[in-house]
């Protein structure tokens, strides 16, 4: 029988990239039921760790005996000393930049801006970045197992490509010659930072005969 793990996501991307490493070891990922009815806990950790912590062991206690996994993930700009990191969602909000009421979500492109802004000047080869995803498994209130992965790139100085999302547009990919944004699904599920994570996590659940 399959092991069963509930995720605190309603992300389709996020559910994409986990099940795609999740598939390989038979592990079902289901995401946790009534999750969005749920009030979120604040995320006010300093680090991915911190936050996926939270989320994990405030989630599980509505899931007793349950495991539950709960991620929290973010670029980080070696120029920036590690920024955005933790605050990578809300970057432009961080400096004063939102959406009228009435706007289309344009927090990606917001994002970019801040993040191009924060840049500028600063040379190609200066413009080292990782994604970074932390996961963190509990079960009734209590964290059992954490695991990251990471995918290293440069931060370009215009956004290419149409695919992806969040910074995408603007993270470079050396080996490959293109942005995350205009790689193919099937290759970004297979570098995936979040795969990763779970491909390093699913042997602690589910160790190998």
């Amino acid at each position: 029988m399959a092991l069963r793990l509930f995720v605190a996501t309603t992300s389709q991307g996020k559910l994409r990239d986990f099940r795609v490493a999740a598939d390989a070891r038979a592990i079902q990922l289901v995401p946790l039921p009534g999750l969005s009815l749920m009030a979120a806990p604040e995320e006010n950790g300093e680090t991915f760790e911190a936050n996926a912590t939270l989320k994990a062991v405030y989630y599980s206690r509505f899931a007793p005996g349950e495991l539950v996994l709960a991620d929290d993930s973010g670029l980080e700009v070696d120029a920036l000393h590690g920024a955005p990191g933790v605050r990578s969602a809300r970057y432009a909000a961080d400096a004063g930049m939102f959406d009228s009421p009435d706007a289309n979500d344009n927090t990606d492109v917001w994002n970019n801006m801040v993040l191009l802004q924060r840049l500028a000047g600063i040379p190609s080869a200066q413009r080292t970045a990782r994604y970074r995803c932390v996961l963190v498994v509990a079960r009734d209130g209590e964290p059992l197992h954490t695991s990251e992965g990471a995918v290293d790139g440069l931060i370009l100085d215009s956004p290419r490509g149409t695919g992806g999302f969040g910074y995408d547009p603007l993270f470079y990919l050396p080996d490959l010659g293109q942005s995350m944004a205009e790689i193919s699904v099937e290759t970004k599920l297979s570098l995936s930072h979040r795969g990763r994570a779970l491909r390093s996590l699913l042997p602690m659940l589910n160790p190998a005969p």
